[in-house]
């Protein structure tokens, strides 16, 4: 059998080792450290943000961002619907409502117009909605501005997931920043990894310090042990932060590899009628490509998403539906949404393709061939 191609998966640069012997040297094994120290610092100077806490998931950040905002059972939160399943499943931990809110064609996240629209049917139905999840899907920031105005309009806070966009910005601002406190991933196929692994990120501190707390099981500052809130076992260790230390160090090299294989995709499939790529609306955008994603338009093509998916499948070649919507999820059906079909088509139409920042020339080569094979027959 070939080898396998994955979607994209891990890339280490060389220098984790030597941060994560540094924590054997010294005995940091536990949580805790001059790695998580260390990673907590370089997240903030890259982010250009003035507080970070290293986590186990980008998913604890999302915990603790509603916790930190006062949201409690019963409770509305919005929720972009476009989105892996994480973006929504912290509201339920709280026993909160996710009120989801389609997609608008450019970016592919949060739909200002239906965000409105959400907003004041909430209010006419008695609940103001408690906190707003605004992810940057793929690495694509959002419209930021626009949501960013609705949002202030109603003094609704922001969450920011920008699990996929760690070196995606706007308007020349590093996503995660824009809101009151924003959410990174470092899980295993992500842009840079620490294994598993995340962070919440903000320039409120008092958040941040209230996170860190509630992270390491809320002990009170007491000679035993006494806790006077819920805490949680959340932080990242020091042996995982090493390895995050010594990713921060590829993390410009891996962004400009995903955005040349974006761009090689580009090259292979922009003369193709009834193929659109998910790219950049104009210059305030910049995406880090986290994950080339294209729709594909069967009646044009002569082929359609899933036909192409198990044409890579059987060259073992991994690809991947866009995410299922969270309103259309077994899970989550019941709960409000507002907006048209744009995320429906989004699904039903569009493929990720390898992205990962260590494919080589023949893992392109081997790509580039099956898709030609493909469009060949038609």
């Amino acid at each position: 059998m070939k080898p396998k191609i994955w979607l994209s998966s891990p890339h280490m640069g060389g220098g984790e080792q030597k941060f994560v012997q540094e924590a054997f040297d010294t005995n940091w094994i536990a949580p805790l450290g001059a790695n998580v120290d260390g990673f907590e610092e370089d997240l903030a100077s890259f982010c250009n943000v003035k507080s970070v806490v290293v986590l186990s998931s980008g998913t604890a950040a999302l915990h603790l961002a509603l916790i930190l905002l006062g949201v409690k059972s019963g409770d509305e939160v919005i929720c972009q619907s476009f989105t892996f399943s994480a973006s929504a499943n912290p509201i339920r931990y709280q026993g909160a409502k996710p009120v989801f809110i389609d997609s608008e064609p450019d970016t592919w996240n949060m739909c200002p117009t239906a965000l409105q629209q959400a907003i004041t049917d909430r209010i006419k139905k008695g609940k103001k909605p408690k906190a707003i999840i605004l992810v940057h899907l793929y690495g694509m920031p959002a419209k930021i501005d626009e949501i960013i105005n609705i949002a202030n309009s109603y003094d609704i806070p922001i969450i920011e997931d920008a699990a996929e966009a760690l070196g995606s910005g706007y308007k020349r601002k590093a996503c995660g920043v824009f809101g009151d406190m924003g959410i990174l991933s470092f899980n295993g196929n992500k842009i840079i990894t620490t294994s598993g692994g995340g962070a919440l990120i903000s320039n409120n501190i008092e958040y941040i310090e209230e996170a860190k707390f509630l992270a390491t099981q809320a002990r009170d500052d007491v000679p035993h042990y006494q806790h006077s809130k819920i805490g949680y076992n959340y932080r990242m260790s020091n042996v995982l932060a090493g390895i995050g230390r010594g990713q921060m160090e590829v993390l410009n090299k891996r962004v400009l590899k995903h955005r040349e294989i974006n761009n090689f995709y580009h090259k292979l499939l922009d003369s193709v009628d009834g193929i659109e790529f998910h790219e950049e609306p104009d210059s305030n955008f910049f995406s880090n490509y986290w994950l080339t994603a294209i729709i594909i338009d069967p009646e044009k093509v002569g082929f359609d998403r899933d036909s192409l998916r198990i044409a890579l499948t059987e060259e073992n070649i991994e690809s991947r539906p866009l995410w299922k919507p969270m309103h259309l999820q077994p899970i989550f059906k019941d709960y409000p949404y507002y907006g048209s079909t744009v995320s429906e088509i989004l699904f039903e139409k569009g493929l990720c393709l390898p992205s990962g920042s260590n494919l080589n020339e023949n893992d392109l080569e081997r790509i580039i061939s099956t898709i030609k094979k493909e469009l060949s027959k038609c």
